[in-house]
């Protein structure tokens, strides 16, 4: 069952992951053949190129960390292939401009800063309660690594559509919208993953949850700012997509969906909930605090 199951599954991240190769590589520019001998790389997008990379560089490391049974690696991994596939995507664009540049800058930047802060805090954690039970079993640990390269193709879509395409207009003021988005998003998402890892070093979080700096304005102010960076990221790359690449523009809206309904804060939500619902303190923040999108005031 686990095997039909984790089968199924990666049909389906296929299909999906297929459809979006279609649409980011309309319009976009193929492979530059001199890297490779193969006889379709002068038909194959780069856009293409980046998705095989994605999905192959979490299936060569999945092999070790299946046979280790741990999961330290996988946030790395992660942010490795963001930095990966966006620098790929530069470097073969034979048609480069700034936008492209600031493109291949703020994914790599933020991708740098998340994975190795992932990376440092499970490894002082010693595991990431996520994988205690699917690690033990290839096909279902198989399954994390799969979504991986799925979430690493999507989310940073519309970034590489537009890096590959060959639809060039200048930066204008829409990209500079989404500069300061992208910058707000990522500053506070930094800051309030900072501020939990100082109160973990200073609390014990068996007894007490933080709710003080940017988490007095919102129970998840990081998922905050990722949202409101891959929205920047969204907008910078508008401007240079072509017809159907407009169809990356799902990235920020996946991001949404990941964090609010899948993995980020309903998981984390249940959580508290079973930890803290017999908290007064809790309770009362949980009533005065939203969700996600800060309170300016009060």
């Amino acid at each position: 069952m686990q095997f039909i199951r984790a089968l199924i599954i990666h049909l389906v991240v296929f299909v999906l992951a297929g459809a979006m190769v279609w649409a980011g590589s309309d319009g976009g520019q193929l492979l530059n053949s001199d890297i490779s001998s193969i006889a379709v790389a002068n038909t194959l997008s780069i856009f293409a190129s980046c998705a095989l990379i994605a999905f192959v560089v979490q299936w060569l490391v999945l092999i070790p960390a299946h046979l280790l049974k741990t999961e330290h690696f996988y946030d790395l991994t992660g942010g490795a292939t963001y930095i990966a596939v966006i620098i790929f995507a530069y470097l073969q664009s034979e048609q480069t401009d700034v936008r492209s540049l600031i493109l291949t800058a703020v994914v790599a930047i933020w991708a740098t800063r998340l994975a190795s802060f992932l990376f440092l805090r499970v490894r002082k954690q010693g595991s990431d309660s996520r994988f205690d039970q699917i690690k033990h079993n290839f096909w279902r640990f198989s399954i994390a690594w799969t979504v991986q390269g799925l979430w690493v193709l999507i989310t940073a879509g519309a970034a590489i559509a537009a890096i590959t395409s060959s639809h060039k207009t200048d930066f204008g003021w829409i990209g500079g919208v989404g500069l300061i988005l992208w910058l707000m998003g990522f500053l506070i998402e930094a800051v309030a993953d900072n501020q939990k890892r100082k109160f973990k070093q200073q609390q014990d979080t068996k007894t007490q949850f933080i709710q003080s700096g940017l988490w007095a304005r919102s129970r998840h102010p990081n998922y905050f700012g990722e949202i409101l960076l891959w929205i920047g990221v969204a907008i910078i790359a508008y401007p240079a997509l072509y017809q159907w690449q407009h169809l990356t523009l799902i990235s920020p809206l996946f991001v949404v969906i990941l964090l609010t309904k899948i993995s980020g804060i309903s998981l984390q939500e249940e959580q508290a909930d079973q930890r803290w619902s017999d908290n007064a303190d809790y309770q009362n923040y949980k009533n005065k605090t939203p969700v996600l999108i800060p309170k300016l005031f009060g």
